[in-house]
């Protein structure tokens, strides 16, 4: 579901020309409140909140619930006092990705050249299923049509010459719209837009261009790349933000693109400053990270913990091993350390905590070189924001002595230890497919938190 600023303006006919236009977006409506509706239809008309409980924020609203102001990552509890009438549901994760399977179904019957990039969005390109279909509008319009009429739920398409203007597309497309720009017109499309209207352009980055006059597509166009470059100090960046103000995308519908991180956090009921309640949630999501690892028969190589304060702030800290690992005793020794140095430097409770990892690659084709025991330290990674907190004696030590004194806490584990977690790990994978996955889980943690995908 896509949160970008849309436009009345644009939501017209901008032509009939279809030359060149052969990139779909498809976006659904309100997925997660779409779903529930469509499996309790005595929901319909009703405004649909999906979160849960006192801390949560609101996943997804219908647009019923909408009207009352209510939107995504909203406090729940405001939800709850601008919307008392609100039918309010948990989150089911399980029913939504069994629904986005077999929509995506769908979009493969058309052509194989299909980029997921969400659970509730995808790219198509239909280059080559124009010879079958003529005319990429006539796809948009089946797809809608079908994915109504088989799951009860919609979805909004976007057709353009690129992957940019058919999101934009799609985006001022809802609900339940199609909206397409010829290639001749997309320079014009863009530019009658907002500059919070562009993928990638959040509230800081809008703020620094704010601060030079730019405060919508059209000015941004008027500025050189060069000057752009000043804004937002990314040679990359910059070069997008210049071909975007023209309409203008390099960007290719990639199918199958690999994951780059696998990723699990939890939120804690109450914020706690219990070291041991911390690396048990830590535990329980290592151990869910790693189970997804095995599963797609992927290895890892960084873990990066994030922790959520009750203040809001949040910070980072990486660890990299030179061996590739799959398992939740791997991941454990890697963020054990750089835990107990994050609660040490920010002296906060801790309000959500999460781990992710990533550097993935496929085991089949990942070279895994034995290490002798004590050469196998993991490589500790800080961002700007860590580095500043640092401690003057820290700054002050060569940066592997400094590295060595926040590792020296690290659970060292031997290679016949790690050997047998695998297999243990392995064998639990066994018995969860069998039984389900909750049926058994590993014995380093008895912390029942509650899990921040309810939000």
């Amino acid at each position: 579901m896509s949160t970008s600023p849309r436009s009345l303006d644009v939501k017209r006919d901008w032509g009939h020309d279809e030359t060149g236009c052969t990139v779909l977006h498809v976006d659904m409506d309100a997925f997660f409140a779409s779903c529930e509706i469509a499996r309790h239809s005595e929901l319909a008309g009703r405004p649909v909140i999906v979160g849960t409980g006192t801390r949560a924020v609101v996943s997804t609203a219908s647009y019923e619930a909408r009207r009352f102001g209510v939107h995504s990552a909203q406090p729940i509890a405001t939800a709850r006092r601008i919307c008392p009438q609100g039918v309010f549901l948990p989150v089911d994760h399980t029913y939504y990705s069994s629904m986005s399977r077999r929509i995506l179904s769908v979009l493969r019957s058309v052509t194989d050249r299909v980029e997921q990039v969400s659970i509730d969005e995808a790219f198509l390109d239909v280059s080559t299923a124009l010879l079958r279909w003529k005319r990429p509008t006539v796809i948009g319009a089946w797809l809608r049509r079908e994915i109504s009429a088989r799951f009860h739920v919609t979805c909004s398409v976007g057709v353009a010459s690129n992957m940019l203007i058919a999101k934009i597309a799609s985006t001022n497309a809802k609900p339940d719209g199609l909206l397409f720009v010829p290639r001749a017109r997309q320079a014009e499309f863009i530019q009658m837009l907002s500059l919070r209207s562009l993928p990638g352009v959040g509230p800081s980055t809008a703020r620094s261009f704010e601060r030079w006059g730019v405060v919508n597509v059209a000015q941004l166009a008027r500025l050189p790349e060069r000057d752009i470059l000043k804004i937002v100090h990314s040679a990359s960046v910059a070069h997008t933000l210049f071909l975007a103000a023209r309409g203008e995308s390099s960007r290719q519908v990639t199918p199958c693109s690999p994951e780059k991180s696998i990723s699990a956090e939890r939120t804690f009921t109450r914020d706690t400053s219990d070291r041991g309640c911390i690396r048990k949630l830590l535990c329980r999501c290592s151990d869910e990270i790693a189970t997804r690892l095995r599963a797609h028969d992927l290895v890892a190589r960084t873990v990066t913990l994030k922790l959520r304060f009750a203040n809001l702030r949040y910070a980072t800290r990486s660890s990299t091993s030179r061996l590739p690992f799959d398992s939740a005793g791997a991941i454990r020794d890697l963020f054990y350390p750089v835990l107990d140095d994050l609660l040490v430097r920010y002296a906060d409770s801790v309000r959500l905590a999460g781990l992710s990892v990533s550097r993935l690659s496929h085991r089949a084709v990942t070279t895994i070189q034995p290490e002798l025991e004590w050469d196998a330290a993991p490589e500790t990674a800080m961002d700007s924001k860590q580095s500043a907190t640092m401690s003057p004696v820290a700054k002050a030590m060569p940066k592997t002595e400094a590295t060595s004194a926040i590792e020296s806490s690290a659970p060292r584990t031997s290679h016949s230890c790690i050997a047998a977690q695998e297999k243990a790990e392995r064998a639990l994978d066994n018995i969860r497919s069998k039984y389900g996955q909750r049926s058994v889980r590993l014995g380093f943690y008895d912390f029942e938190p509650r899990d921040s995908r309810d939000e």
